[in-house]
């Protein structure tokens, strides 16, 4: 059952999600540089869907619930960083 998270849990994930999706794709920014409402995709951060495939790897096993690509809400999810910090903090499990 998913709850509405706090925005100091929200607050705090943020930099903690970052670094996992830099850690997770290698990528040459570092975490402070991932501003929270930027896109995830396109002229923003620049994932493909590879990359999701990768991020959602890493957040199933760091926080015991899965992403499924046939979810229709996946777009919103991996609109920003904020989006999806928001996701994990009302689904993760650990």
């Amino acid at each position: 059952m998913s709850t509405a998270p706090t925005p100091e849990t929200l607050a705090a994930l943020l930099p903690e999600i970052a670094q996992l999706i830099v850690e997770a794709l290698n990528l040459e920014v570092t975490a402070d540089e991932i501003a929270p409402d930027a896109p995830l995709f396109g002229d923003g951060l620049g994932l493909d869907s590879i990359d999701v495939l990768e991020i959602a790897l890493v957040i199933s096993k760091r926080y015991g619930f899965q992403l499924r690509s046939d979810n229709a809400d996946n777009t919103r999810i991996f609109a920003s960083l904020r989006a999806l910090t928001a996701h994990i903090a009302s689904q993760r499990t650990q």
